[in-house]
């Protein structure tokens, strides 16, 4: 077998990197923006498939194909994003006479779409959320807010990585969230199809990682704690969940194992659950791919979870019968992204000047970074994801603050800090944590922070005195412009 891996930075390095232990031949493809990437210098071959937009290059399915011909390669590795959950591009890979190293087509569309995956769950006895069994009207009924109960979520039908929801707190704002979300949707996933979801109030988000054989073989490969969000976006990961009751546990796995055996899944997947404090869980969806998270269950399971996800796709057994699978100790994930918490946490992009990654005992970094890297607005916002691991959760808490601390990034903007924080506060440490977290997290501010921003407030007040005082002709004649401006950038 040799691997194309349809994708770029760290999972793309990830999965080069099984190939390596393997010793499968192994194929990298780029954008011209990608030329200089670890990536393409890490496999043994590499072909360019486009332009810097990822809409020209990694999601071309003609452009991938074309580079698997070219290479002779005999199966593809999607990583996540792209076209990792395309099930057209799963269809055009075994079209191909290739291996798609993922889920049937099949398969990514039922989970591709909420709804449909709300139908298999319930058939297959997993607790589903009572909510709409189909989309929205385009044309919402002056009666709907009283058909509902609130807060109420709406989520988009298509895609998943917390694009596409948005939350209704009251009727009067209900319409306004259905229209957003619609928008957001067909942003990301090219379909607006919304539909309604009760709100869990406080609950965690437990995720339970499987990989099937395709033959009705499941094993459940440990629970990730995922509640750490940001507009439903996840930041920091854990695995185990902390304090989650044994017989709990084992409901979810066995759950999320009866759901994978009633699709005879194939690959590796993740079946996500929202647990509410009264300990009842809920299905939301499952992933049919690789998740960003994956390292937390590596690293306290001792699995290479890509190393066995290309064994099935090679039609070999699973290795472990469930019982085998054992955790020891915690790990715990966070994630390094180009956003300026201080700015709403806007996305930042520029030249990687200056770097310093992490290590030590228990420390596991994945990234694609170098220095003179230009971060492009081109792509997703993760730089790296940095994984520490200890013999018990504060163990492993104290080594990620300090993997924290040591991992400097020159030139742009990140959340190194902002996580800090996190990891840093009490509650976090003490575990109590769900997915409004972040709603009410006041980061500290730095030494001296307070004072600048005095400083900034009385300049300004200044400024606005002084200009108020120039004559209107004299302002009209002799203000400059560009000093207003190069004013304004320095405020």
């Amino acid at each position: 077998m040799k691997i194309l891996v349809a994708n770029r930075g760290e999972i793309a390095v990830r999965v080069l990197r099984a190939c390596r232990d393997i010793g499968l031949p192994n194929v990298a493809v780029y954008s011209e923006a990608d030329k200089d990437a670890p990536h393409v210098h890490y496999a043994d071959e590499a072909i360019p498939i486009g332009p810097t937009p990822a809409a020209e290059s990694y999601l071309n399915i003609p452009h991938v194909l074309e580079a698997a011909r070219k290479s002779g390669a005999t199966a593809i590795h999607p990583g996540y994003g792209f076209l990792s959950e395309n099930p057209n591009f799963a269809r055009a890979v075994e079209d191909a006479g290739l291996t798609f190293i993922g889920p049937r087509p099949r398969t990514m569309e039922l989970m591709g779409y909420k709804l449909s995956g709300r139908r298999v769950a319930k058939e297959a006895g997993v607790p589903v959320l009572s909510g709409s069994n189909k989309p929205l009207e385009k044309e919402i009924s002056p009666g709907l807010s009283d058909k509902v109960q609130f807060p109420i979520l709406v989520k988009a039908v298509a895609g998943g990585g917390g694009r596409g929801i948005r939350l209704a707190e009251t009727a009067s704002d209900l319409e306004l969230m259905i229209s957003i979300a619609r928008k957001e949707a067909m942003a990301a996933f090219g379909d607006d199809a919304v539909y309604l979801e009760p709100l869990v109030q406080r609950a965690r988000h437990i995720e339970v990682q499987i990989i099937g054989d395709g033959c009705g073989n499941v094993l459940a490969i440990g629970e990730r704690e995922c509640s750490i969000q940001r507009r439903h976006q996840k930041l920091i990961e854990e695995s185990p969940a902390h304090g989650l009751p044994s017989e709990l546990k084992q409901g979810m796995f066995e759950a999320a194992i009866r759901l994978a055996k009633s699709m005879k899944y194939r690959s590796l997947g993740t079946v996500e659950f929202l647990l509410g404090r009264d300990h009842k869980f809920y299905f939301i969806e499952v992933n049919p791919r690789i998740q960003v998270e994956h390292p937390v269950t590596e690293m306290v399971t001792g699995l290479d979870l890509v190393k066995e996800q290309i064994r099935v796709a090679q039609g070999r057994p699973l290795r472990y019968a469930q019982e085998e699978i054992e955790q020891h100790g915690a790990a715990i994930e966070a994630r390094i992204l180009a956003e300026d918490p201080s700015q709403g946490f806007m996305p930042d992009t520029g030249e990687i000047t200056y770097l310093k990654e992490p290590g030590g005992p228990g420390i596991r970094v994945d990234s694609a970074l170098y220095t003179g890297m230009h971060v492009s607005a081109n792509y997703d916002s993760l730089l790296a994801k940095v994984v520490a691991w200890g013999e018990n959760r504060a163990v492993a808490i104290m080594r990620l603050r300090r993997a924290l601390r040591e991992f400097q990034i020159g030139g742009i903007s990140t959340d190194l800090e902002f996580l800090f924080q996190i990891v840093d506060s009490s509650s976090f440490q003490a575990g109590n944590i769900d997915t409004t977290y972040l709603d009410t997290f006041q980061p500290r501010k730095k030494p001296g922070e307070e004072l600048l921003e005095q400083d900034i407030a009385v300049a300004a007040a200044l400024k606005a005195h002084h200009q108020r005082a120039i004559p209107a002709q004299e302002d009209a004649a002799e203000h400059n412009h560009w000093q207003t401006m190069a004013w304004r950038e320095q405020m």
